[in-house]
């Protein structure tokens, strides 16, 4: 069988293991974030950081949330990053958009954040804000889901099918799962231009 062949497996396999509870879970809350007039501020790094971005777009002009990714601005992301650290500048960032219980978080991470190792510290702290302020918190990742798993309100984890592919996986389906969710008959707002085209 070839290497293709058997990456499409696995995918086949991750499909069939996502907890649908769970993404029908995140679509109720979005709704109810939306219904409020909060917010949805997209956490990610590395390629989630691009998800982040293609995310928001969806929810914004698809979904009609408001919502923003820190990662879109470099100059304040850098910034934040050189001044006070990279672990807190997630935080910091949200501190300076006055998150609030109004508002959500979804975090798009391969692992979920793990302080003990020391991995994605920064969306660990945002999360701990997130749970001070009464801020709702969804996330999609993969692994074991890591800290965001453990206190999100509803959470995705993508299955490890196989363990050198986990990353692949996970970024893949933050954007199946985002694009499930914008079209979602619960989240949709306005029609896709393809799709409305005859």
């Amino acid at each position: 069988m070839s290497f293709t062949e058997d990456f499409l497996n696995e995918v086949k396999i991750v499909v069939d293991g996502i907890d649908r509870n769970a993404v029908e879970s995140i679509a109720d809350i979005l709704a109810q974030v939306r219904e409020a007039n909060g917010r949805l501020f997209i956490l990610g790094v590395g390629g989630s950081a691009a998800s982040s971005s293609h995310a928001v777009n969806d929810f914004r002009k698809i979904a009609g949330i408001e919502a923003y990714a820190p990662t879109d601005n470099v100059a304040e992301l850098t910034a934040r990053t050189n001044d006070d650290g990279w672990a807190s500048v997630f935080v910091n960032w949200l501190k300076g958009s006055h998150l609030n219980t109004k508002d959500a978080l979804l975090i798009m991470s391969v692992g979920g954040g793990n302080l003990e190792k020391n991995i994605s510290a920064n969306i660990v702290e945002a999360l701990k804000l997130a749970k001070d302020v009464s801020a709702r918190v969804v996330g999609i990742v993969g692994r074991d889901g890591g800290y965001t798993a453990r206190v999100a309100d509803a959470c995705v984890v993508i299955p490890t099918v196989n363990p050198a592919h986990i990353t692949p996986h996970t970024e893949s389906f933050h954007s199946v799962i985002c694009h499930l969710l914008v079209m979602h008959p619960k989240l949709k707002f306005s029609e896709t231009k393809w799709e409305s085209t005859k």
